[in-house]
């Protein structure tokens, strides 16, 4: 187990006002140690080492915890290695989630994770993001994207499975307010607008992010 990552995460959460129990400090230790192991034969993530995994993937990933409720349906689009919503399903796992991601490799280890943690209510979906619209059509609540497409693009990709009153989470890192005025006339084409953005900087001076939060006009 990464016990380093654990107590990082306790940590550095605690400072941010989130109670992290020690059975998900545990799950997340876990989560790392296949990350780790996973990597070292099929590139996953270029994060390998114990500070910024637990900080650039984890603490970035449940940053998002706050805005999503037991009602939520959540789906995370281009997921990758899971990131960011493994360490989400750890920390809410009674909240419905589904991630997608077009590059098997990612899903088959996301898959592994969630057997080995006995992860319920959880789908990991090899697939293009346009193909869920034959089962999901306007299903979830919630859908997220971390640092995976231009804002634009995005919104016209989620839409589709987006419910009326929904809303996007898209994560990206600094610089996001120029692509976000650059998006501006496409989102607001597709018939969406940003209702908000967080900017925030992770612990230990780990990079900026900024959360942009958009809703149908």
């Amino acid at each position: 187990m990464s016990s380093i990552v654990g107590a990082i995460v306790a940590q550095e959460a605690e400072l941010l006002g989130m109670k992290i129990s020690k059975k998900e400090i545990e799950a997340l230790e876990c989560y790392a140690t296949e990350l780790k192991k996973w990597n070292s034969k099929v590139n996953l993530t270029s994060i390998t080492k114990d500070k910024d995994i637990a900080i650039k993937h984890f603490i970035d990933s449940i940053s998002l915890a706050q805005f999503i409720t037991v009602g939520d349906r959540v789906l995370d689009i281009g997921s990758g290695a899971g990131l960011p919503i493994i360490p989400l399903k750890i920390l809410m796992p009674e909240v419905p989630m589904v991630s997608v991601d077009a590059v098997a490799k990612k899903i088959h280890f996301q898959r592994h994770v969630i057997r080995t943690l006995n992860l319920q209510n959880i789908e990991a979906f090899h697939a293009r993001i346009e193909d869920l619209q034959n089962t999901h059509s306007h299903y979830f609540t919630v859908i997220t994207s971390r640092a995976f497409t231009r804002l634009d693009r995005f919104v016209s990709l989620a839409s589709p499975l987006l419910v009326e009153n929904g809303m996007l989470i898209a994560m990206k890192g600094d610089g996001a307010e120029n692509e976000i005025a650059e998006s501006n006339q496409s989102v607001t084409a597709a018939g969406f607008r940003v209702t908000a953005t967080q900017k925030y900087t992770l612990p230990q001076n780990m990079g900026e992010r900024v959360l942009t939060f958009l809703k149908r006009s």
